[in-house]
């Protein structure tokens, strides 16, 4: 599936000069939604093999998807210093710019959901909205044991931690994944901002979490602490799946179009 129609890719230089790969689809002169994946996946794979491209620009969208660094097509760095919060939300402002985008909706799932966060407060009016799937507040990926991670890539030593263990299958069921990255992506963003009570946007944000995901009532705690912040549950999915949801792309194109 992945491999059927998959848009062109254009690279947009970030500031530490680390390219990025980005996908254009729909007409320029519609809304723009900026769409950014989850850890391990890529634009492809999280919205386009999905079915969200197409919904999207069927419902009159213009779509800029993203690679996020470490991901996809986009550059992979190996080390923790190239993944903090501020550079991979300078991303998102740097394809801004490339495009010329003064003003978007924004939908992210998982990761692409904290960047979001992040962005959506850093950016004031430049996103007028968010979608935001599968994030809870605090860091998801804390329990992640990077040491053992690495003992595992480098040397084939047995992972006895489940998380670890999930995340890191997840990883190699992607083509094209360097496990060395998305661990050095976990250790960076350690000790980063995290979203809460204190730090919410004040733009209208959909939250939408599985209803099978373990995070789903930290999710719903994030949304009740956002002043403009709604809930989808999700019906009858996990982290892993959601973005496949027919109802999920459903609610979150009726609020893009609110």
């Amino acid at each position: 599936m992945l491999h059927r129609n998959i848009p062109e890719h254009s690279f947009v230089p970030s500031v530490d000069g680390v390219q990025l790969a980005t996908y254009e689809l729909g007409d320029p002169e519609h809304p723009t939604v900026f769409v950014v994946h989850g850890f391990a996946s890529s634009a492809i794979a999280n919205w386009h093999a999905t079915g969200w491209t197409r919904d999207l620009t069927r419902a009159g969208f213009h779509v800029i998807g993203i690679d996020q660094r470490g991901h996809g097509a986009s550059d992979k760095p190996h080390s923790p210093d190239a993944y903090t919060m501020e550079l991979l939300v300078a991303d998102v402002e740097a394809v801004l710019d490339a495009y010329l985008l003064t003003e978007v909706r924004y939908v992210g799932y998982s990761l692409g959901a904290r960047v979001g966060w992040q962005a959506t407060r850093d950016f004031g009016g430049r996103i007028t909205q968010a979608v935001l799937g599968g994030i809870p507040d605090g860091d998801p990926l804390k329990r992640f044991q990077i040491a053992d991670a690495r003992a595992h890539l480098e040397h084939g030593t047995e992972l006895t931690d489940r998380l670890t263990g999930t995340y890191l299958t997840m990883a190699k069921a992607l083509p094209g994944n360097d496990l060395a990255a998305l661990v050095a992506l976990v250790e960076g963003m350690r000790g980063g901002p995290q979203p809460g009570a204190a730090n919410a946007p004040t733009q209208p944000v959909l939250f939408a979490t599985g209803s099978e995901d373990s995070i789903l009532d930290a999710s719903r705690v994030l949304a009740e602490a956002t002043p403009n912040g709604s809930f989808f549950e999700i019906p009858g999915r996990n982290h892993f799946n959601a973005p496949t949801s027919r109802a999920f792309r459903e609610a979150a194109i009726g609020f893009l179009k609110a």
